[in-house]
């Protein structure tokens, strides 16, 4: 009989026992959900603010707002030209600095024609940097800047494994994806403070978004520009300078030419142009976007995925890109990795 209360006695315990442990597995669950709830929610007013609210938003006055003069770098094709193009048409006088004079000069004739607005260029190659920013810094001295766009920027000619990319092509990535948009932002971002007001964005990427495998380096440079941007703009936030990390996707431009795929525009591959419009309209709503809406809905969905998966998933499809590089042919493969490239030898 003594045996027989014993086990019951156990029995009750060890009930006992699970149900606390129900209770604790119950809140810790309901923890988990509150916060993936408050997550989406967070995510969910963030694409309301950052891509409705800014489209529906009155344009704004950037000229009153920053100063009469945008510095563009990497702006003779691509993203750079394009958004160029759209200050431009806000009424900003516009300096286009990148390596192809030709193409410099003709892009610079256009915008000014178009939108009836000064425009002055600066040839450099930012990978060489003797007397490059001397140079940017004589042609610029006499104007109020009141918008820097760091665009220029270097990429691998197609995805590759980390000791299948040249070395000279890694030395591009740091002195023009890291280097030119550091010192570019260190010689005009005083006169900004001076005046109390400006704005700098620094394109990055959404490539760095997580670790993507067969653009290491490319993602890397990425990642200092999009924490470069973050934290220029904590520090310099109270004294009314707008500093903004814009990480695009993929954007149908020279650079992805390696690629019948990425060539093709259709929603989630647009053109410069349409990029440069949706990102431009985010400018002043937040700091830190991928700039065109569905951009934002890969952004959240690449941050859902745990990063093995995703490292998994990106070299997949960095393998398929390849291949499909080097089935195009050299013409497509050295045809332009970068605006940076671009001089008045390079074909269209």
């Amino acid at each position: 009989m003594a045996a027989v209360d014993s086990f019951q006695l156990l029995l009750k315990e060890i009930f006992k026992t699970c149900s606390h442990l129900r209770d604790a597995f119950a809140i810790l669950g309901a923890l988990y959900t509150a916060r993936k709830a408050i997550r989406l929610t967070r995510c969910l007013l963030s694409v309301v603010n950052d891509h409705v609210l800014s489209q529906l938003g009155g344009q704004w006055d950037l000229r009153k707002e920053f100063g009469p003069w945008a510095v563009v770098t990497g702006s003779s094709e691509g993203i750079g030209r394009a958004y160029a193009q759209e200050l431009a048409s806000r009424g900003l006088n516009i300096v286009l600095i990148s390596r192809g004079e030709k193409r410099l000069e003709k892009a610079a004739t256009e915008i000014g024609e178009q939108f009836q607005v000064e425009t002055c260029y600066i040839a450099v190659d930012f990978n060489n940097t003797t007397d490059t920013y001397k140079k940017i810094e004589e042609g610029i001295k006499d104007k109020n800047i009141g918008i820097l766009v760091n665009n220029v920027g270097v990429m691998y000619d197609f995805p590759q494994y980390f000791l299948d990319v040249p070395r000279e092509r890694l030395w591009q990535l740091i002195n023009v994806n890291v280097a030119a948009a550091t010192m570019m932002t260190h010689m005009i971002l005083p006169q900004m403070v001076q005046r109390r007001k400006g704005a700098v964005v620094m394109v990055s990427s959404g490539a760095c978004s997580q670790i993507t495998p067969q653009m290491t380096v490319y993602a890397a440079t990425k990642s200092f520009l999009d924490y470069f941007a973050r934290s220029l703009n904590y520090e310099y936030k109270d004294k009314g300078i707008i500093v903004q990390s814009l990480m695009p996707f993929y954007v149908a431009t020279r650079m992805t030419r390696y690629s019948e795929t990425l060539s093709n525009t259709n929603l989630f591959i647009p053109t410069a142009s349409v990029y440069a419009r949706n990102a431009i309209k985010t400018l002043g709503y937040t700091a830190r976007t991928s700039g065109y809406l569905p951009h934002a809905f890969q952004s959240w969905l690449c941050n859902l995925i745990p990063e093995w998966q995703w490292m998994w998933g990106a070299s997949r499809l960095n393998t398929a890109l390849r291949e499909q590089a080097l089935r195009r042919g050299p013409l497509h493969l050295h045809e332009s990795p970068s605006d940076q490239s671009l001089d008045s030898s390079t074909p269209t």
